[in-house]
């Protein structure tokens, strides 16, 4: 509604109603689209146009919806801060402002296209980089075969001017001897010459190698970048690799009808497949030859060495045989050179009788007190032990036990040993032990000193000793001789300086020498199982030096030294010559006695652990064979025998100890008895010991070991016996008395009387009574009796009857008659003799 401009009136009209509309600003249309193979469709297709308000409110002519370029330009490019508002007076149309969400859209989309740009930017670059690296190694390869070729060539021009050079001496020795001028030498340069021109016509007509399809081209990923770039698409990596296989292939191209001869070496044994790794064939070539010989054989199977060296020569090679025992050579290396030995300390071995006080006397050297650790105050391992004198001077000792049972370890001590302290109580004097170690003393060749221990006890006479010796060859030096003694005491500690003196003077005159710069080999002393820390075998250093980390073997176990351990529980890093240590690091406990020796390399040292370990199970598997075909042969005359066994399992702490306690029960058998030891091993009592047990009936013994629960759960259900013990003692007495318990018992006669028959009566319903009168002791119903005729035994029987007067009585005494008659026997006369005697049975002992 508007007011009129006529100021007079004063009345409001309304101007005539005028039609609003809206100009349409989607025009539509239908397009045919066609597609391939004479397919089309209709599409409805609607074209919008922007409706645009002038500035009086007055609608402009439509325009298209399409972006001014100008404005469109502006957006597009980077960084253009040109506002909207500002570009509307250019064409006279005004924009709206664009809104926040708008302009955060379009900075993000512009970061995102700097992102892109710097992407692909980067991976041209690597592109480049990678293309670069490739060209770079292929003319290092390209120069490789060039420089090959060209050696190649070199040998080949050398071989030929040697050929040459030989014929040519050859064809000039001969002118000679003929007296004709020579022209070798202008016929082997031209012949020289037309090898060279013949070698560079070959070359020359050789094929040169295909290039790589497609020429030089790119590694990567396929991307948008890589794609619109101008350069090729990438090559795939396994076409990259086989033409480097062609390539090597070309470069160490070898002629196929060269066959290359190996000398192979063929052991007593060897696997198919080993022989095949040998003669670097194919194990499936090897059987196929031996399955055209008639042997239809696998490739885990074993040969002996005859078939191998067929198979071989057929293929072409050559054999050198070897016996199995080989890998054993050459272990402990060569002699030491003189300039290389240096001084050692001495390996002092206490040997003697039980109880004359060999451990005391150590511990009263070294200041401690093992003694009071043994079992029943007896030594029943082998011990070694260093000590240090006053004077600096360092002594190895080696304290073995002094019971019969400990034999091995007296001789296993005396073996490794360089002097002998022979230990005597002043006392007792020789005893069986000593003697003992004497003998194993002087089988040794070693040098004795005797201790003559106990000199402060009541009842000391070291005078006796010195006699007693004289017996066994052992002359003192107060007596005469030239073996050193001294006087001791281990419990008042009298006089161990100049014990230590005499064996340090000793050694001197035995200058001890041994190389420490070599491979470390030595003696096992004692080997154990130790829950915590695996086997552990106590060793003497003989040459050389042992160090953390080295691999050796002893015996028939290997392994690596993870630590050395002193006699003192202290870890050290090395260990030299004379120098006792506990090794930690074996796969198995060694046996007592068994050599060591470091090897290079792990290979060697498991090869002749195996080596070793498969010549035990051969002379355990021929014993027992030998024991089976025995006993099927035999078998008659066991059962008349009556040959009765205790079957054991024994469990010891050491290896020593169950070597002695074997020892000492094997000497306990007898004709008719014996303790067969059918597992004897080192470290506690396992569930397999007990099921062992349980198989053959047998109890378990442990000698300072202990089941796990495990185990004594399973003797317990199985009902087997397990026995401890720590003295070896009680152990042998105990099977000693398991051992008696199977004898048979003795029969032992008791003589009863004498008496002669009279006169024989026949009664009827009864038989014949003899009519006796006793002449000697008495005679007994029920008694055992012999008939005597002319001083010889017919008959052998009981008394059945026995009256006097018509009365059944209990016996007769001397001067008495009776009659007596016989069970089962009627041939009596008158003057016989009748003996009267009592069996009885005595439980026999061993």
């Amino acid at each position: 509604m508007s007011e009129t401009t006529n100021k007079g009136d004063k009345t409001l009209s309304v101007p005539a109603k005028k039609r609003i509309s809206l100009k349409r600003t989607v025009e539509s249309g239908l397009v045919r689209q066609n597609f391939s193979h004479g397919r089309s469709k209709s599409v409805l297709v609607e074209k919008k146009k922007r409706r645009v308000i002038g500035p009086a409110g007055q609608t402009e002519p439509d325009r298209e919806a399409a972006p001014v370029p100008e404005m469109a330009s502006a957006a597009a490019v980077p960084g253009h801060e040109t506002d909207v508002q500002t570009a509307a007076p250019r064409s006279g149309v005004v924009l709206r402002t664009l809104t926040e969400e708008e302009k955060d859209a379009r900075a993000q989309a512009l970061a995102e296209a700097r992102v892109r740009e710097a992407d692909e930017r980067r991976h041209a670059d690597d592109e480049a980089k990678r293309r670069r690296e490739r060209q770079e190694r292929e003319r290092r390869e390209r120069e490789l075969a060039e420089a090959r070729a060209e050696e190649e060539e070199a040998r080949l021009r050398a071989e030929d001017e040697a050929r040459l050079k030989s014929e040519q001496e050859a064809k000039r020795r001969l002118e000679s001897e003929a007296g004709q001028p020579s022209v070798a030498a202008e016929v082997s340069s031209r012949e020289l010459e037309a090898l060279d021109e013949e070698r560079t016509r070959k070359k020359a007509e050789a094929k040169p190698p295909r290039p790589p399809r497609g020429g030089e081209r790119r590694r990567g990923r396929l991307t948008i970048a890589n794609a619109l770039n101008e350069d090729e698409r990438a090559r795939s990596l396994a076409s990259i690799r086989r033409q480097r296989e062609r390539m090597r292939k070309q470069v160490h191209a070898f002629d196929p009808q060269q066959k290359i001869v190996r000398e192979v070496v063929v052991p007593e044994a060897i696997s198919i497949q080993e022989l095949a790794n040998r003669m670097a064939v194919r194990a499936v070539d090897v059987i196929k030859l031996l399955m055209n010989q008639g042997q239809m054989l696998k490739i885990t199977d074993v040969i002996d060495a005859d078939t191998a060296q067929l198979v071989a020569e057929e293929i072409g090679h050559q054999v050198r045989r070897v016996a199995e025992s080989d890998v054993e050579e050459g272990i402990f290396g060569v002699e030491d050179e003189a300039g290389d030995l240096k001084p050692r300390p001495p390996v002092v071995t206490v040997m003697g009788h039980v109880d004359h006080g060999k451990t005391s006397l150590l511990d009263a050297i070294r200041k401690t007190k093992v003694v009071a650790g043994e079992a029943g105050g007896i030594t029943q391992h082998i011990g070694a032990y260093q000590v240090t004198t006053e004077k600096g001077d360092k002594i190895t000792f080696i304290d073995t036990p002094g019971h019969e049972a400990f034999t091995a370890m007296r001789a296993r001590g005396a073996k490794v040993t360089d002097i002998v302290i022979l230990v005597v109580a002043a006392d007792d004097g020789v005893m069986p032990q000593t003697v003992e170690a004497i003998n194993h003393a002087k089988a040794a060749h070693v040098p004795l000193i005797v201790a003559i221990n106990k000199i402060d006890k009541r009842g000391a006479d070291p005078k006796r000793v010195r006699t007693d010796l004289l017996q066994h060859e052992i002359v003192v030096e107060s007596m005469g001789g030239d073996v050193l003694e001294v006087e001791v005491s281990a419990l008042k500690g009298t006089n161990l300086d100049k014990l230590l003196d005499a064996v340090l003077l000793q050694a001197e005159l035995l200058e001890l020498k041994a190389n420490p710069q070599r491979a470390a080999s030595g003696t096992v002393i004692e080997a154990k199982l130790d829950r915590g820390r695996g086997p552990v075998a106590t060793v003497l250093v003989q040459r050389g030096t042992l160090k953390v980390g080295d691999i050796f073997l002893a015996g028939a176990e290997w392994g690596k030294v993870r630590a050395l351990i002193d006699d003192r529980g202290e870890t050290v890093e090395e260990a030299g010559p004379s120098v006792p240590v506990e090794i930690l690091g074996l796969n198995a406990a060694p046996g007592a006695g068994d050599q060591f020796v470091v090897l290079e390399t792990e290979v060697r040292a498991r090869e002749i652990a195996e080596y070793r370990h498969r010549q035990r199970r051969e002379k355990q598997s021929a014993r027992a064979a030998g024991v089976r075909g025995s006993l099927e042969q035999m078998m008659t005359q066991l059962n008349v025998s009556g040959l009765k066994e205790i079957p054991l399992v024994v469990k010891a702490d050491v290896q020593g100890s169950a070597e002695a306690i074997v020892g000492a029960l094997d000497k306990l058998a007898t004709e008719e008895v014996a303790a067969r030891v059918i597992h004897a091993g080192v470290g506690g009592i396992t569930e397999s010991d007990v099921t062992l047990a349980a198989a053959s009936e047998a109890p378990i013994i442990g000698f300072n070991v202990r089941a796990n629960k495990q185990a004594r759960e399973a003797a317990e259900r199985d009902g087997v016996e397990i026995r401890y013990y720590n003295v070896i003692y009680d152990l042998v007495d105990d099977v000693k008395a398991a051992m008696s318990g199977l004898l048979a018992p003795a029969l032992r006669e008791t003589f009863l009387g004498n008496a002669e028959i009279l006169e024989v009566f026949n009664i009827s319903k009864v038989g014949k009574i003899a009519g006796c009168r006793v002449a000697d002791g008495k005679v007994e119903r029920g008694a055992r009796v012999r008939l005597i005729r002319d001083d010889v035994v017919i008959h052998e029987g009981k008394l059945g009857t026995l009256k006097r007067f018509k009365d059944e009585v209990k016996d007769v005494q001397a001067g008495q008659e009776c009659g007596m008659g016989f069970e089962n026997y009627q041939d009596i006369r008158a003057g016989d003799v009748i003996e009267c005697f009592r069996v009885e049975e005595v439980q026999r002992t061993l």
